[in-house]
């Protein structure tokens, strides 16, 4: 016996649940329903029961347990069944069961499916019966579409949650220390050997060296590090040239003038920085003497000595392998004394650079590439011999041939390298020398990995104690869970009780929080301060800030949704408005946009929009709350107190003064800007005069047009002023007064129009929830040395690195939004007594801090 099949579709109709059946037999449904029908009745289950999953709500297929639900049992059978009139208590019971369905259930199946058939598709609201293709399209097509997108979605969402990607981000963070580890143990931990020996050109003129940061030196630092240094360069005109360039930092103004074949002596007699020239084109008998010569106690010795010669030997004996034999003997006699100067002063060797032969005049031919590599191959191989048991202390400078390779085109005479690489050079003796001395913030080449705080030991301690307590704490949670575990009746084959898991207690909470804290902690460490990761300066080009925009702009039009409210700066929007001005404003810092001044300008708006909303919002809340209590001031300076002084303390580099000063003068009346706002949008929405219902523009059709045409074009007019500055420092004076014009602008054009004001980016909102964790974590896990740099995980794949790193820095800041909330909800209760308690000890911490800190500071001076 068969059930008869439902009539074709139309043409162009969408296929049915109920015509993906097609001809069931009712042997087909003695066993349960068929493979056809149970991926239908398990979707339409679940799609409706996102909410009171195992609480018994009314579901997809009606009361019930939530796998009755699932599989299509509980209520529809028994509806389908009453609608025949053949149901009663037993019969219903079989019927809405698997053992029932099994075993003479027929009748209970073929209810089933005739109710789906005479099932109202629940998507059409209208009352009037459709026609058969638009009840098909209704029930079929967009019920179906939605049923597979909740599907896909939560299939998504279980495989690739929030949780999943912490996770991973914790594995990559493991592995990538360990091969950091490994490679340092393998290739040494001195950045001073990077520096001059390894890196690359970003764009024509910035010299990136391997693995940390090169500063570039001003005149004051320059003399500020060189007092009372004596600094001398030996050697020929490559040598000379090295000379001036490095004097040229000290003092710009010094001429390349007088004889070029004799010394050169510069001396600041203000800063008692004293460098000299000492011609002496060969390595000879003459160089051995001035060298041999410092090697003497009585004799006052440079600080600093840079040497190197050999073209000149080239030349004179047309290349011949006597010459090069020569050269051998000479530096083997010079070595020694190279070496023992080493010992108290600084001792650099330069390798010869190429030459760029095509340019090369008739008398310097001889003078190939290939017999300056077997010179250079025979000093370093000398060099490095000159002691027998250890390495030896004499530096060899070889980056110099690598930029040399890179800039020798340039050359006007194919022999003599171009100013930007001479500058270069230059720069580099300087970072190999001062960086120790100055300990620049952009300047992690040659410097030393800082000594632990006493403060900083102390947190360890707590941490580590947390995460010790919390293990403790699990342990004993999980045996004592074990005990109380239901026991299987044999008999019956059922659970005796249902245990209810109980509460998490606030000290769970407040060790679990604290325990990931330690371990986002440790990371913070591991990333800016024990020098773990590499470090790489910024290079701005124009595709690398204006791409990433237009990819999350892509990104968050693509995902839009529905606004639960639809009035002005409701929460999602602000959420929004939040979320892409941080992902903004972290391209601009990864990009070093801040060198383009029309750029900078627009930033400058967005760091003074989020004031905006501060000012906005505290005000709004208190106005309409009326809550000015301690509880709501307490969360709001939680949420910020890891970024204050003296907890700052734990990992600051420099604290100045000035940096506040300048912030403030910046966004000085911002702020009372975003109350003035929310005070005259309260005042005209007590006296009903805005329309905010959905899709409903803000006033009416004549006022809102006029608006917003005010708005575009202030919009526009600002821009087009800030795209034409000139003067960073004129621009920024005005910047105070007319950034709240575009800030006002953006918000009539986002809130005026009804459409606009009743969709958001569910993208940019998710952001913008996280959005403070964000803007701090990026100073210390995602950019270096105070956004100059950049954080290098991968090195060698600048795409792989940022993709890789921008995943971990998202996923420790979305974990320490959660942290936060969880400690706020602990250590802020709403009873006041209770509150000031607390205060009173944080505070007595806090104080425990700077005491501790100003005694440190004191042992150091």
């Amino acid at each position: 016996m068969s059930l008869p099949p439902p009539p074709p579709p139309a043409a162009g109709d969408p296929v049915t649940p109920e015509d993906s059946l097609g001809s069931v037999t009712l042997e087909d449904w003695a066993t349960g329903p068929p493979l056809q029908a149970q991926p239908l009745l398990r979707q339409e289950a679940k799609g409706k029961e996102e909410e009171g999953e195992e609480t018994g709500v009314q579901g997809a297929w009606g009361k019930g347990t939530a796998e009755q639900r699932r599989r299509g049992w509980g209520e529809a059978a028994e509806a389908a069944a009453a609608e025949e009139g053949q149901v009663d208590a037993g019969g219903a019971a079989g019927s809405a069961s698997p053992a029932g369905a099994a075993g003479g259930g027929r009748e209970g199946w073929r209810r089933l499916l005739a109710w789906l058939r005479r099932r109202q598709p629940q998507c059409c609201p209208c009352a009037a019966p459709l026609p058969r293709s638009a009840a098909h399209c209704c029930h079929g097509g967009t019920k179906m579409a939605a049923l597979a997108y909740n599907l896909g979605k939560r299939e998504i969402n279980h495989y690739f949650s929030v949780r999943s990607a912490k996770v991973l981000a914790l594995v990559a963070v493991l592995l990538l220390a360990v091969c950091h580890l490994a490679s340092r143990r393998y290739r040494g931990n001195d950045s001073c050997e990077y520096l001059l020996s390894s890196g690359r050109f970003l764009g024509e003129k910035v010299w990136q060296p391997h693995s940390c940061m090169m500063h570039k030196y001003k005149i004051s630092e320059a003399k500020n590090c060189l007092v009372d240094k004596h600094i001398a360069f030996i050697g020929d005109s490559r040598i000379r040239q090295l000379f001036y360039s490095f004097v040229k930092i000290i003092n710009p103004q010094f001429k390349e003038e007088g004889n070029k074949h004799e010394n050169i002596p510069f001396e600041d007699k203000i800063a008692s920085v004293k460098v000299d020239f000492l011609w002496h084109p060969e390595v000879n008998g003459s160089m051995k003497q001035c060298i041999k010569v410092w090697t003497e106690d009585s004799v006052a010795k440079p600080h600093v000595i840079v040497a190197g010669a050999a073209t000149w030997s080239i030349k004179i004996h047309n290349g011949s392998n006597e010459a090069l034999s020569q050269y051998k003997m000479n530096i083997t006699s010079i070595a020694p004394l190279l070496e023992k100067l080493a010992k108290t002063s600084d001792v650099y060797w330069v390798l010869q650079d190429p030459v760029y032969e095509d340019l090369l005049s008739e008398n310097r031919k001889m003078i190939t590439n290939e017999k300056i590599d077997a010179y250079n191959e025979a000093a370093v191989s000398i060099l490095n011999s000159s002691t027998r048991n250890s390495k030896s202390h004499v530096k060899v400078f070889s980056v110099s041939k690598l930029i040399a390779q890179e800039t020798i085109m340039e050359s006007l005479d194919g022999l003599h390298l171009p100013e930007s690489s001479r500058e270069t050079s230059a720069m580099i003796l300087m970072n190999v020398y001062c960086n120790k001395i100055l300990k620049p913030v952009d300047g992690s080449c040659c410097q030393p990995r800082p000594p632990l705080t006493l403060i900083q030991k102390l947190a360890a301690c707590f941490f580590t104690l947390s995460i010790v307590g919390y293990l403790i704490f699990y342990i004993i949670h999980r045996n004592a869970h074990r005990k109380n575990k239901p026991c299987t009746d044999l008999e019956s084959g059922e659970e005796k009780k249902n245990i209810i898991n109980p509460p998490v207690s606030p000290l769970e909470i407040f060790l679990q929080s604290f325990c990931k804290l330690g371990l986002i902690m440790a990371y913070f460490y591991m990333c800016d301060r024990a020098n773990l990761f590499m470090k790489e300066n910024k290079f701005y080009t124009h595709s690398t800030f204006f791409i990433p925009i237009i990819y999350i702009l892509v990104l968050g039009v693509f995902y839009n949704e529905n606004t639960k409210e639809t009035k002005v700066l409701n929460r999602e929007q602000t959420d929004e408005w939040k979320g892409w001005m941080q992902l903004v404003i972290l391209i601009y810092h990864i990009s070093g946009a801040s060198t383009f001044l029309p750029v900078y300008m627009h930033i400058r708006v967005l760091v003074a929009a989020y004031l905006f909303q501060t000012g906005y919002g505290h005000f709004s809340y208190f106005w309409v709350k009326g809550d000015f209590g301690i509880h709501r001031v307490c969360q709001g300076a939680f949420e910020k107190i890891f970024s204050l002084w003296p907890l700052s303390k734990c990992f600051e580099l420099k604290g100045n003064v000035y940096e506040w000063w300048f912030r403030w003068r910046l966004d000085r009346y911002v702020v009372f800007h975003g109350m003035l706002f929310a005070f005259i949008y309260l005042a005209l929405q007590k006296r009903q005069i805005l329309s905010e219902g959905k899709g409903e523009p803000l006033f009416s059709s004549k006022i809102s047009n006029f608006l917003l045409f005010i708005s575009v074009v202030s919009f526009l007019t600002y821009s087009i002023w800030a795209s034409s500055c000139k003067n960073k420092a004129q621009c920024n004076e005005l910047h105070p007064s007319v950034s709240v014009v575009q800030i006002l602008a953006f918000i009539l054009i986002r809130n005026i129009p009804g459409y606009a004001r009743s969709v958001y980016s569910s993208f940019f909102a998710w952001f913008g929830k996280i959005s403070l964790e964000l803007f701090i974590c990026q100073y210390h896990i995602w950019l270096a040395a105070d956004t100059r740099g950049i954080l290098v995980l991968i090195p060698g794949n600048p795409m792989l690195n940022i993709i890789v790193s921008t995943f971990i820095f998202v996923c420790v800041a979305h974990e320490i939004s959660q942290i936060t909330n969880d400690l706020a909800q602990i250590i802020i209760p709403k009873d006041n007594s209770s509150l000031l308690k607390r205060l009173a000890c944080i505070a007595a911490f806090f104080c425990g801090l700077l005491i501790l800190s100003s005694i440190q500071d004191k042992s150091r001076h």
